[in-house]
């Protein structure tokens, strides 16, 4: 489930990680850091200590993904199971961007990975939805993901802040792009997936810049 999320962000932009993500995760609270294991959510990267190093896991808990299991949104995206499936693809989202930045030798921001996983949530989902139901556009995807959500309970101040701040951006972005995702013309089609590898490419300022700079 997680490889097949990976391959289709990575085809999507163009952008290969060079690693596996299922080769990092764990889905028990057990294998936590013991300071994260009560605070942790569904989906987290954490740094896991070993006895001679560290290594970077991704944390999705073992019932998101047995739900996907029983519910496959690759096969069929809806909503009985697109907030797990939104769970998932942020996991795997963090984790390739992560992985496909370092491989470039580039920073990242928290704000800009989780404005690059809110964008990938919607692209995603659109990309299935679509060719699940051809024909069909989801216009109703946009408010259910940037204005029905709300941040977790336990989340202080700052934290909430800088997720709405993301969530703020990559509605903008993706209010932008909407109309031409939309189009079944070849060329329009064309040229929102080379917009979408041009953004991915971007820095965190250059991203915002772009994004304040949109009608």
């Amino acid at each position: 489930m997680l490889r097949a999320l990976q391959h289709l962000l990575e085809t999507i932009y163009d952008a290969r990680s060079g690693h596996d993500v299922e080769q990092f995760l764990i889905t028990r609270r057990t294998q936590l850091p013991p300071a994260r294991r009560s605070e942790a959510d569904d989906e987290e990267l954490v740094l896991v200590e070993g006895r001679r190093s560290r290594r970077l896991a991704l944390f999705i808990d073992e019932a998101v993904l047995q739900r996907l299991r029983a519910q496959d949104p690759l096969a069929s995206l809806h909503g009985g199971n697109i907030a797990d499936f939104w769970t998932a693809l942020e996991g795997v989202s963090h984790f390739s961007y992560l992985m496909w930045s370092a491989g470039h030798r580039r920073g990242v921001s928290q704000l800009e990975l989780e404005l690059q996983a809110e964008v990938d949530k919607y692209i995603t989902s659109v990309w299935l939805l679509k060719a699940q139901n051809p024909g069909y556009f989801p216009r109703e995807l946009r408010r259910a993901l940037f204005e029905r959500t709300t941040p977790h309970p336990r989340l202080d101040e700052s934290a909430r802040q800088l997720y709405a701040a993301a969530s703020r951006h990559a509605s903008r972005f993706c209010a932008a792009i909407e109309s031409v995702l939309a189009s079944d013309r070849p060329a329009l089609r064309r040229s929102a997936t080379a917009a979408l590898r041009r953004f991915y490419r971007l820095g965190s300022t250059r991203k915002l810049e772009h994004i304040a700079q949109l009608a």
